[in-house]
């Protein structure tokens, strides 16, 4: 079984198993003709729970026939242009080189002594994104696994620099007192990390968003003075710049404002609109996150980087020691005095991969404005499909993107109740996704059932837009007429 160890013996062996995995990648993208094949759950699990885990199969090119029944033939394949659901991204090449490289260096970020090179690499690419942002020369960070993490990370912090007791604070005072300020358009793992964080139920003050789907800067100072008057402690404002659902950027400087007014904690969650540091054509959308003090980036929505490559930086790097915890066996204190650099001492994690590797590839081969240019090309497409549905009285368009985001409904003519036409839409989604001609995403305004199209493929065109626009008002028509009495 040494044999399969990667060492100085094996590199050969290594090289061809690896390019015959290659190999089958490739031909993959290269014969892929939709985003899915529409395999359901009841075809594809028996064929995976029927593998005998204990009776290994001895060969690469077997074990990759196996993989192609059980996985590669089905998969949801993001670089189609017809995938247009979920904030996936197709991924550039110089990112999947990089993946290669650091998968089989296999490189471990908690420690210098695991990591070297990997370690400097990595802060360089925190100092850099801090300067896109322009959080000035103390800014610091660390990579993570992705937005919900970042968020979390975020979150401890203000929960630590705010907790009662500090600054003055009444002491002994319950974290109860806290209270987290986000808009009801944010993202879900906010109310997830304030109850990883012990604050309470209560803790998270949903602030209500406009027609645009931008939180509404008056209810945010409302609800401070609220909090202020009763007695409770404004921990933390999140503000969103790339909303799940529409894309929608909240109005960062009044937010700020209001943040240095009332003595909170800013948290810019950029997991989506972070791509907007390197656009050409829209950094100004995002005016004000640099009055930030911790800020979410997902490089592996809008930079097109493979799954999982995120971070969360902050303007003070003095408040990343509200994670640090120190073990003789890994990162001792002397070390702090022996300036080794530890990226332990910054991250809830302990081992963790060299994503930032991935980055790095991709600045150093295309640059800011290659990943720029490709994030400006799907905020442009978001525009033209956006004014396509709006002129097309088969739909109804919610909100104007200001990223890369359509929020729709189809309304048929001859149909006026809203449960029906929810169902007719739901249907149109599932069936389409059980066709693979296309996946697209839904989601709930107002009570109400709409479709979503994610555009992160520059390769998406406007006819794609329309031809998928076509097929899911073929199948909801398909559903309006059959009985109205069928199960939905």
């Amino acid at each position: 079984m040494r044999s399969h160890l990667l060492n100085d013996l094996t590199a050969e062996q290594y090289r061809s198993s690896v390019t015959e995995g290659v190999e089958r990648v490739a031909a993959k993208l290269a014969t892929t003709d939709r985003p899915f094949t529409g395999v359901t759950v009841d075809t594809l699990a028996p064929r995976i729970a029927s593998i005998d885990l204990d009776r290994p199969l001895g060969d690469t090119g077997a074990a990759l026939d196996e993989l192609e029944d059980v996985y590669l033939r089905d998969a949801v394949y993001f670089h189609h242009p017809r995938y247009l659901a979920h904030l996936n991204c197709p991924v550039v090449i110089p990112a999947v080189l990089g993946e290669a490289v650091l998968s089989a260096v296999n490189s471990s970020l908690d420690t210098w002594d695991q990591s070297a090179g990997a370690t400097l690499i990595e802060r360089r690419l925190i100092d850099w994104t801090a300067a896109r942002i322009g959080l000035g020369g103390n800014a610091d960070g660390v990579f993570t696994s992705g937005g919900t993490q970042s968020n979390l990370q975020a979150l401890l912090l203000a929960r630590e620099e705010a907790e009662p007791g500090r600054a003055g604070r009444e002491q002994g005072a319950s974290l109860s007192r806290l209270r987290v300020f986000a808009s009801e358009a944010g993202h879900f793992s906010v109310q997830k990390s304030a109850k990883l964080l012990g604050l309470g139920q209560d803790a998270v003050v949903p602030i209500p968003v406009g027609h645009d789907k931008r939180m509404q800067t008056v209810a945010l100072a409302h609800e401070l003075e609220r909090c202020r008057g009763d007695g409770l402690i404004p921990m933390a404002v999140v503000a969103t710049a790339g909303t799940t659902d529409f894309g929608s950027i909240d109005p960062l400087p009044e937010i700020a404002e209001l943040c240095t007014q009332y003595g909170a904690w800013l948290h810019v969650d950029a997991a989506y609109g972070c791509g907007l540091l390197a656009s050409l054509k829209y950094r100004d959308r995002i005016d004000g996150i640099e009055r930030a003090d911790s800020v979410t980036v997902d490089y592996h929505k809008s930079f097109f980087q493979p799954v999982s490559s995120s971070a969360v930086l902050v303007r003070d790097g003095s408040t990343l020691r509200h994670a640090t915890f120190h073990a003789e066996y890994l990162n001792p204190r002397r070390m702090v005095t022996e300036r080794i650099p530890n990226q332990v001492d910054k991250s809830l994690q302990t081992t963790r991969r060299f994503d930032a590797l991935k980055l790095w590839m991709t600045l150093r081969v295309m640059g800011a404005d290659g990943i720029g240019a490709l994030f400006d090309e799907v905020c442009d497409l978001a525009a033209e499909g956006w004014r396509l549905l709006a002129a097309d009285p088969r739909f109804d368009v919610v909100v104007e993107p200001a990223l890369s985001t359509l929020v729709f409904r189809h309304i048929p003519a001859a149909v006026t109740d809203p449960a029906e036409i929810d169902r007719a839409n739901l249907y149109a989604r599932k069936a389409l996704f059980a066709s693979g001609d296309a996946v697209v995403a839904d989601t709930k305004v107002g009570g109400r059932h709409y479709l979503k199209f994610t555009l992160l493929n520059p390769e998406t065109t406007t006819d794609d837009i329309a031809a998928v626009l076509d097929l899911i008002a073929g199948h909801a028509g398909q559903y309006l007429g059959e009985p109205l009495d069928r199960a939905s």
